[in-house]
């Protein structure tokens, strides 16, 4: 490489890689402190030290957030790193609220559940400070620049989910989980690979604005290969956000995983999965024009597949009586319903549709409370009963009124019941699919919501129409914090979506946020 190429990185570069380098030197010095702290201090002061490093890290991000807020337009342009192989966007920042959000709530589900059972996880220390790592790989996914860079954050956040997942070395389910997860897993990184690899031949670069150059002048030439790359990298990352048909791990792994592991799969794993996919999908396809067949062709099967996951996650979980695995299926088919805004792209004249990512993101974004709450509800409900199954929640309306009404928005969000913030992420979706022509994709979204009324509204038949139990509900501090703010978050994203996507808005630009140059 010429020297003249290579970037070093300055004090100003360590301040915008802030967000990163806070957990970074967290996970090192909190692994530290509880190598050295005897056995018999109880770990949840790691638990807290994670949390507060993850909280400061947040803080970072909006930081961030504000000050390229007060840029002019022509000023806010994304920070560039390492040659381009990072970068800092709002694109970026956007979606680190998500994931950092996500992991904190996490980490509070742990310090509630986690206090009295050293027999389920024996090492509370190390399960607390690796969900840091775990976060540092999504994040990495979301500002990557790079193949290179985006494949070492994909890796970072998978290994650290394969150990997370495997923790409870004393459950079976567990250990077949995590086993499944590691060798599927191990799979998907493959053709993710592999599929790099046919686009770096192609354009002899790793850099994603290099490729998108490179596949707009050579890519007539290579057509096929161009196809290739694409359905290997996007098989690779369907089974990151657990889309349908690569979808068979989830109701294992989620079932034999730690239920707040099984939260941080269902939120941030996926949601950065679904960042890295809009990030290579639209520099490097969608930005082809429309000289190019496959610029079509790409968006049909990602709808495709988008459909798929709807069809098969609603279906499945119709005969479904573990709740765990319910929300897993459940978790597929909302997959498909984010896959939609990617897809969508071609508007009559084959342009992009230039607000898919904010309804993407006000989905995602209402998903993420809507999944962490039910979550949160399962533990506490998995606690009183003693195991996960629906019939544990027989009876809760008398038993603990507030929780089941809590359970009550969560389930209608998920069902996509007016006037929840569900329903409206589902609705701008179907807008949205509307708009660019691509009726048929609403349809389905529109008949599988009906048909998940069914098993979401188990929940409630449940909890107020069943006869339970007379055992006490108890619900700890932590977890009530946390259904508490998501249920307000549900409620406000429900009354005020316009302000929330005005927001959105104002901050991204498909330009400057999300192509890379």
């Amino acid at each position: 490489m010429d020297a003249n190429q290579v970037q070093l990185l300055q004090w100003g570069d360590l301040a915008a890689l802030a967000p990163e380098l806070t957990l970074v030197i967290a996970a090192i010095v909190i692994s530290l402190i509880d190598l050295f702290l005897p056995r018999r201090v109880n770990r949840n002061v790691i638990g807290w030290l994670s949390l507060g490093s993850v909280l400061a890290s947040l803080g970072f991000v909006l930081w961030q957030i504000v000050q390229r807020a007060k840029l002019p337009l022509e000023a806010s342009q994304a920070v560039q790193l390492l040659n381009h192989s990072y970068r800092i966007d709002d694109f970026a920042l956007l979606i680190k609220i998500v994931l950092l959000v996500g992991t904190g709530f996490v980490l509070l589900l742990s310090l509630g559940s986690l206090r009295d059972d050293e027999e389920e996880i024996p090492h509370r220390g190390e399960y607390y400070y690796f969900l840091l790592p775990a976060a540092v790989g999504g994040m990495i996914m979301a500002s990557s620049g790079d193949l290179i860079t985006l494949y070492v954050g994909l890796e970072l956040l998978s290994i650290t989910s394969y150990i997370l997942v495997g923790m409870k070395k004393n459950d079976r389910k567990a250990t077949e989980g995590a086993f499944k997860y590691v060798v599927l897993g191990s799979v998907a990184s493959a053709f993710v690979l592999y599929g790099m690899s046919f686009v770096y031949g192609m354009t002899g670069t790793t850099n994603l604005g290099g490729i998108a150059a490179g596949l707009r002048d050579y890519g007539a030439s290579f057509e096929a290969l161009v196809y290739v790359s694409f359905i290997l990298m996007f098989v690779g990352f369907g089974f990151k956000i657990a889309a349908a048909p690569f979808h068979a791990w989830a109701p294992d792994v989620y079932q034999g995983a730690a239920t707040p592991v099984t939260a941080f799969l269902a939120v941030v794993s996926k949601a950065a999965g679904f960042a890295i996919l809009f990030r290579i999908f639209y520099n490097l396809y969608f930005a082809l024009g429309e000289g190019f067949i496959i610029f079509i062709d790409l968006s049909t099967l990602i709808l495709g597949v988008a459909a798929a996951s709807m069809i098969i996650g609603t279906t499945m979980a119709l005969r479904q009586a573990n709740a765990k695995r319910l929300l897993a299926l459940s978790g597929i088919a909302n997959a498909g319903y984010l896959l939609v805004p990617i897809g969508i792209n071609i508007i009559g004249v084959n342009t992009l549709h230039s607000s898919s990512f904010s309804e993407f993101y006000y989905y995602l974004f209402a998903y993420m409370f809507t999944n962490i709450g039910a979550f949160a509800v399962l533990m506490v409900v998995e606690r009183s009963s003693g195991h996960d199954e629906m019939r544990g929640y027989a009876g809760l309306y008398h038993r603990s009124p507030w929780l089941a009404a809590a359970m009550t928005v969560f389930v209608l969000s998920l069902a996509g019941i007016p006037i929840t913030a569900g329903f409206f992420g589902k609705l701008f979706i179907i807008l949205g699919a509307v708009s660019t022509h691509a009726v048929w994709i609403a349809i389905v979204i529109m008949v599988t919501s009906v048909i998940s009324f069914y098993f979401y509204f188990g929940f409630i038949r449940q909890m107020y129409m069943r006869a339970g139990t007379d055992e006490q509900v108890r619900i700890a501090v932590p977890h009530g914090i946390v259904i508490g703010v998501c249920v307000l978050a549900v409620i406000a994203l429900g009354a005020f979506p316009n302000l929330f996507l005005t927001i959105v808005n104002t901050a991204f630009s498909i330009p400057v946020d999300l192509f890379v140059r």
